[in-house]
């Protein structure tokens, strides 16, 4: 059976199917659409989860036919999730995955991941197989003339929303605008919208003011500048945001989320999981994704575990807590976490956050 991704949620609230597929070209929607068959699995007690990525013409698939016919050695019930990134299984793999479908035991969901794929690979006797073993979710792009209303939708989940009638559809087609079809980039504003203002309706100047404002788009590139160790730069660019204005709460969200990202792709990598998947996992893309294949090999889980406790503790700082070990002024205190945190990533670097 085959859904749209829109479709999903409400599928996974009737029943869970014991095998689903997610193929498209749209990195949010798919992880998005994965994301909640996984969260689905956890909540009716599919506890273990089995990782299998299909690289290359000589992936041996033995593993995977073995892994769904296996019991668990630590819960009654497994999910086991194969991503095929190339969407090409192979002649070996088109008669894994056949026979997979053929034999699915009741304590096992399994999630397939793949790219886009075309006519050819939707008729193919492998595909049509997962197709008919259980639930294909096609992912596809917003077009852009349907941007505006899935913006509108992202708001309304996260308890906000824009006027009624012809002011309302000029701010969503302003955003729209801005954002070019990227539901990366609007994914990004809208987290921005949910930090800076709180549940209710926006205006256009609100909304206006987050997207153009360049300030608060240089809040995103001061994580490059941090993971990528330009000291100097750092300092400028947190002398500039405070002096133009910009919310700290924010400026700290970002570094934070750094941390927050590094802690986790680190665990997983700790955990015997390939950097490339832990990077996926985490959603880590674009610039960033380069900055932590270098930055993760050499970083030590005791430096990220500080890093987290000193944003916690930074956290307290921009919203009005005092910390006795602590600047009192939340600018010093984002000044103290960014220097720790570029001296983690940066090894070679100075004792920076000593003096800071």
């Amino acid at each position: 059976m085959q859904i749209r991704s829109d479709a999903l949620t409400a599928q996974l609230s009737k029943a869970l199917r014991p095998i689903y597929t997610v193929f498209g070209d749209e990195p949010l929607l798919a992880q998005e659409a994965a994301d909640a068959i996984r969260a689905a699995a956890r909540a009716q007690g599919y506890g273990e989860r089995k990782v299998f990525t299909v690289s290359g013409a000589y992936f041996d698939w033995g593993p995977v036919l073995g892994a769904a016919q296996s019991m668990s050695l630590f819960a009654e019930r497994q999910l086991i999730d194969i991503r095929i990134p190339s969407g090409k299984p192979g002649k070996e793999g088109s008669e894994a995955l056949q026979r997979y479908c053929e034999r699915l035991p009741d304590d096992v969901v399994t999630l397939v991941t793949l790219p886009k794929l075309d006519r050819t690979q939707l008729n193919s006797a492998w595909f049509l197989a997962l197709d008919g073993a259980g639930v294909t979710v096609r992912v596809e792009p917003v077009e852009r003339r349907g941007l505006p209303q899935w913006i509108a939708q992202r708001l309304l989940a996260q308890g906000q929303r824009v006027a009624e009638g012809e002011e309302g559809q000029r701010t969503l087609t302003f955003f729209a605008d801005r954002v070019e079809g990227n539901l990366l980039a609007a994914h990004q504003e809208l987290q921005k919208l949910a930090l800076l203002h709180p549940p209710g309706e926006l205006s256009f100047e609100l909304i206006e003011a987050a997207v153009l404002n360049v300030a608060r788009y240089d809040v995103f590139k001061l994580s490059e500048a941090v993971l990528g160790g330009q000291l100097g730069r750092v300092l400028r660019m947190l002398d500039g945001l405070e002096a133009e204005g910009e919310a700290a709460v924010l400026v700290h969200w970002s570094l934070a989320e750094d941390i927050r990202a590094l802690k986790r792709v680190r665990d997983a990598v700790d955990g015997g999981k390939p950097l490339p998947m832990a990077l996926r996992d985490a959603r880590v893309w674009g610039p960033k994704e380069r900055l932590f294949e270098r930055i993760v090999p050499g970083l030590r889980s005791a430096d990220l575990t500080r890093l987290v406790a000193a944003a916690q503790t930074c956290d307290g700082l921009v919203k009005g807590l005092r910390h006795p070990e602590w600047p009192s002024d939340p600018w010093a205190g984002l000044r103290r976490l960014a220097l720790m945190l570029v001296e983690a990533t940066a090894p070679r670097a100075p004792q920076l956050a000593l003096r800071a």
